[in-house]
């Protein structure tokens, strides 16, 4: 039997992907702010037979010490990872800084999957093909990391938040092939484009009825999005880093996969990540 951990698991894609493996006989643990969501997975795979192989973690993945709680607790019912599913963000319309001083993107759509990919790595080495893959934006050339100000404390916007989010990481996925060149873990980059998914955050009364009709009309539908992360979580590349956009592959010769950007932001990270647990 293969295990399973999806970040962001309760709702959208993360939930249709977690529903597809407990359902393929899978042992599959998602994580999540929301008990009700929470139970309402458990309860479907009790209903489809599957009770014993689902499990929901409460955690608020914002917080460095609720990530390095997931981490201990994953690690106690899980002895091996066979594929680690990144998915958790939420666009913030303003900006928000958590209870531990971090602005709440940066937080969330960074520092959560670098603290689950990088201490997960010997659940994930102990099986036989493992994969981690980080549901953001490869192949989206906008958006950069602000190197004098990562908690965007000046100029912030959502959609800034956002898209530094997604180049870092795309650099997180670089510096975790780079930093460990004789691991056998596959991290897969992946941009579902537009999916009629959740879209968690807070948005504007227009900007939310704008997504919501542009998701009627012209966004694919979660179980049709799903399907090349599927194919990628059933059969990795046998890169140790690649990225996709759909099912296409996208080159890693553009800027945002720099690996002395990404050397810079993993040995950033690392102090940041030591002084938060330090303190």
């Amino acid at each position: 039997m293969k295990n399973m951990v999806v970040s962001g698991g309760t709702d959208g894609m993360g939930r249709a992907l977690a529903r597809h493996y407990v359902n393929s006989g899978w042992s599959v643990l998602i994580i999540g702010r929301n008990p009700d969501k929470g139970a309402e997975f458990l309860a479907e795979a009790e209903r489809s037979g599957a009770a014993g192989r689902a499990v929901f973690l409460r955690a608020d993945l914002s917080l460095v010490s609720e990530q390095y709680r997931a981490v201990a607790e994953i690690a106690e019912i899980f002895p091996v990872v066979d594929a680690l599913v990144l998915g958790a963000q939420h666009f913030r319309r303003d900006r928000t800084v958590t209870e531990e001083g971090f602005e709440s993107t940066f937080a969330l759509y960074y520092l959560s999957r670098y603290v689950l990919s990088d201490e997960l790595l010997p659940r994930l080495e102990s099986a036989d093909n493992p994969v981690v893959l980080n549901i953001c934006g490869p192949g989206v050339p906008v958006g950069g990391i602000h190197w004098d100000d990562l908690q965007l404390e000046h100029g912030y916007t959502g959609l800034k938040a956002m898209m530094q989010g997604s180049r870092a990481n795309d650099l997180l996925g670089v510096g975790m092939a780079k930093a460990h060149r004789s691991c056998k873990v596959r991290y897969v980059l992946y941009n579902p484009v537009f999916v009629a998914t959740s879209f968690s955050g807070e948005y504007r009364k227009p900007v939310r009825l704008l997504v919501d009709l542009a998701k009627r009309i012209g966004a694919t539908s979660v179980a049709k999005g799903i399907e090349p992360i599927i194919e990628l979580l059933d059969d990795p590349p046998a890169k140790a880093i690649s990225a996709y956009k759909k099912r296409q592959e996208i080159s890693l010769g553009h800027q945002s996969f720099s690996e002395t950007d990404a050397t810079r932001l993993r040995e950033i990270t690392e102090t940041i990540l030591a002084s938060r647990l330090t303190a």
